[in-house]
């Protein structure tokens, strides 16, 4: 966790590009300062390595991520000196000079960075541009991103992410993120393991890839001391994709600052006829966009097979089960169309899901999970690729409360379901007997069928409504005039005291 200080430093440096650069989209903000970021952490990470070397006495690689001498501008075809490029060199010049280096070659130096390791984030600067326009801004800028204690991995991914919150908490581009401890909650009911190969496929800023990559090094940390599982989770675990390239680099920035440097993350239309990926991954973990619609021609045949439909919401349902092998699980959030909806698209995706595969929970959520910049109503779905079926049975929960207010302040409130959520799932033996009034219950699969498939908890629930017996109108009668009755002696002795009060 980051502290109060380190909170209130990124709030000035956010302050800053408002008030002193003039730059007021959330999105462009988290964009320019992850330039930065990403400017001072490769740096750092050198720095620790030479220091490494000079305490064993071990010869320095020359072809690390700054080479000794001169580096070549591409764009400017002059050669720089390559030390001048580093964050602790150039935050020492006066605000000119650091304007104009910054601007003409440390920024295309990071745009044409790609070494292995170091590169997951400088893949995607091919269309970057430099926005801060006024020297004085950028110092102050970088002044305030150098007093950043961020000493350790986890320190820098929790800053990033408080980062990333203030960008949600700005409105407009609060839906490229999750509520992080909904993300925790989804990772947690499916335990991702050494084996899994997991998957995002409209990823934002990577945060169910964080979340899981976080939980698999906790869980597993003895495990990933062995050379195949080490290569494994780096090199062949995770996955997303995405369209924006400015996500991209958003996400490659949150994974870098996690100490997840290699996976494999690419610009990609996911359900274009040109991702091809079936039965490839054992996990999804996805809130994928709501209410797009998209041109048939423009989407995977695949895709239409399930569900013929233009809307974004079902065709992700479509693509995850393609995309998942036999066995697959996949956490994704949808809105509450897609478990009430009645166009033949909708009940198809969602007898696909029963009846083709094993369906085995619904958690609702309420409305305001993903305020202050949405009121849409939202579930999880979980289920399992089988190919045959295999749906008995559907546990349901509706959660009233997610430690937030509901409001679009959302401030912490100690009121949460989440705790009890992932207790029951993983203890779905014990739900058996629960009464359809309690907050989670089973469903079995045939009342599923009878009611269309839908798959709202409102349907089933119960409501049990008490008999409330009034008294007899004359009895109400009696009293009301009993009562006027009693107020008019009041206000006559009133008028009395005021008279004899008056005469004296």
């Amino acid at each position: 966790m980051i502290t109060g200080q380190i909170k209130n430093q990124i709030d000035q440096i956010w302050d800053t590009f408002w008030e002193s650069a003039g730059i007021t989209n959330p999105m462009t903000v988290l964009e320019q300062m992850t330039y930065l970021l990403f400017m001072k952490l490769i740096d750092d990470a050198q720095r620790q390595r030479e220091a490494i070397s000079n305490e064993f006495d071990m010869e320095y690689a020359s072809d690390d991520t700054f080479s000794y001498g001169s580096w070549h501008n591409p764009e400017t075809d002059e050669d720089v000196d390559a030390d001048s490029l580093r964050w602790h060199v150039f935050k020492h010049y006066d605000p000119d000079t650091m304007y104009r280096h910054i601007q003409r070659n440390v920024f295309v130096y990071i745009k044409n960075l790609n070494r292995g390791d170091d590169s997951a984030y400088s893949r995607f600067m091919g269309n970057a541009n430099f926005l801060i326009a006024s020297p004085r801004a950028l110092v102050k800028i970088v002044d305030g991103i150098d007093t950043l204690e961020m000493n350790d991995r986890d320190t820098m991914g929790d800053v990033y992410e408080y980062i990333l919150g203030k960008m949600a908490a700005s409105g407009k581009n609060g839906q490229f993120r999750t509520p992080r401890h909904i993300i925790r909650m989804m990772v947690e009911l499916m335990r991702p393991n050494l084996d899994d190969v997991i998957c995002d496929p409209a990823m934002g800023s990577a945060g169910f890839i964080v979340e899981a990559a976080k939980y698999v090094k906790k869980h597993y940390a003895s495990e990933l001391m062995k050379q195949k599982h080490d290569e494994h989770f780096r090199n062949t675990m995770l996955h997303g994709f995405d369209t924006d390239q400015t996500m991209l680099r958003i996400g490659a920035m949150n994974l870098m600052l996690h100490d997840i440097n290699n996976p494999d993350v690419a610009f990609r239309d996911s359900l274009s006829i040109d991702n091809t990926d079936t039965d490839r991954y054992t996990l999804i973990l996805a809130n994928p966009p709501f209410a797009g619609n998209l041109d048939y021609e423009s989407v995977a045949k695949s895709l239409l097979a399930t569900a013929k439909t233009k809307k974004t919401e079902l065709l992700f349902l479509s693509l995850f089960l393609r995309s998942l092998t036999i066995g697959g699980r996949c956490a994704s959030i949808v809105p509450d169309g897609v478990l009430t909806g009645t166009s033949n698209a909708h009940k198809a995706i969602r007898k696909a899901i029963v009846d083709g595969n094993r369906l085995e929970a619904v958690i609702s959520m309420p409305s305001g999970v993903f305020q202050p910049y949405s009121g849409v109503s939202t579930a999880i779905l979980i289920f399992t690729k089988t190919g045959a079926g295999g749906t008995d049975k559907v546990w349901m929960y509706d959660m009233k409360a997610d430690g937030y207010s509901l409001d679009q302040k959302r401030n912490e409130v100690s009121e949460s379901d989440i705790p009890d959520i992932i207790a029951r799932f993983h203890n779905r033996d014990e739900e058996m007997d629960r009464k359809r009034t309690d907050q989670s219950f089973f469903v079995p699969v045939e009342e599923i069928r009878e009611h269309g498939y839908d798959l709202a908890f409102n349907t089933y629930k119960e409501t049990i409504r008490e008999v409330v017996e009034y008294e007899a109108p004359s009895v109400l009668i009696d009293r009301a005039s009993t009562l006027s009755a009693k107020i008019a002696d009041g206000l006559n002795a009133l008028k009395s005291l005021i008279s004899d009060s008056h005469e004296a």
